[in-house]
């Protein structure tokens, strides 16, 4: 079993940046593909960023590419997503999901995550 912990959500006028924080225990951190979900209010959720275990590997939502940038720290079994240039339309609850997928196809990857953290909102005002 793997437990999630996110923490970094809050407030923030449209342009400026935060950065959420994703903490994982219960599993060997390396070991497990970690991605960022979010879901805004009458939406599905979507996928927004997720890392291949430890191969570097990143895939990133359209909308999201050149302002986002998810990282981890293995030495600290955290993960990370950078926002910047923030949009009212990245207004959502965030969260942090792992799975065991090793799968190059974020689509199956998307589908595989069965871990989640209690999800962090982050809001952005215009």
């Amino acid at each position: 079993q793997v437990q999630l912990v996110e923490s970094g959500g809050g407030l923030v006028q449209a342009g400026g940046s935060l950065t959420l924080s994703c903490a994982a225990s219960g599993r060997t951190f390396s070991s497990l593909s970690m991605g960022w979900f979010r879901q805004a209010p009458g939406k599905e959720r979507e996928l927004v960023a997720d890392t291949i275990r430890n191969t570097g590997i990143t895939y990133y939502l359209d909308s999201v590419k050149g302002r986002f940038t998810i990282s981890r720290d293995n030495a600290k079994n955290t993960v990370y997503l950078q926002m910047r240039s923030l949009k009212p339309e990245d207004s959502a609850l965030y969260y942090c999901a792992a799975t065991d997928s090793l799968s190059y196809s974020h689509e199956i990857r998307r589908n595989s995550y069965r871990y989640w953290g209690q999800g962090t909102q982050v809001t952005v005002s215009s």
